[in-house]
């Protein structure tokens, strides 16, 4: 797994691609999560179009950005999930507690 980050208006943008598995890839995510976090950036947008494969251990690393977010009163969306997560998210009912967005304006024009 491979992932950039940027912050446009106060939003941190995580752009992931390849196999989300957790490991070591999920503690580097975590620490521009907790980077961002302590920067008051309250939302954050995990582009998963590049997404090839995710496991439990990579649900959990979302489920865990998730968490960072709303107890400091923000929010997380999921961009452009391909079929397969969205098969994935339905059958875990994760698309439940995450926000799905098509285009990262949706959450920016917002801000």
């Amino acid at each position: 797994m491979n992932f950039v980050q940027e912050i446009k208006s106060n939003v941190l943008i995580l752009r992931i691609s390849g196999d989300l598995i957790g490991e070591e890839t999920g503690t580097r995510l975590m620490e521009a999560v907790n980077e961002a976090v302590g920067h008051k950036v309250m939302t954050c947008v995990v582009d998963i179009s590049q997404l090839r494969y995710i496991n439990s251990s990579g649900i959990g690393v979302l489920i865990t950005i998730l968490t960072k977010f709303r107890n400091k009163g923000g929010e997380v969306y999921l961009m452009k999930p391909s079929e397969n997560v969205k098969k994935l998210l339905a059958i875990t009912k994760l698309n439940a507690i995450f926000q799905v967005v098509q285009h990262e304006d949706e959450v920016l024009r917002d801000k």
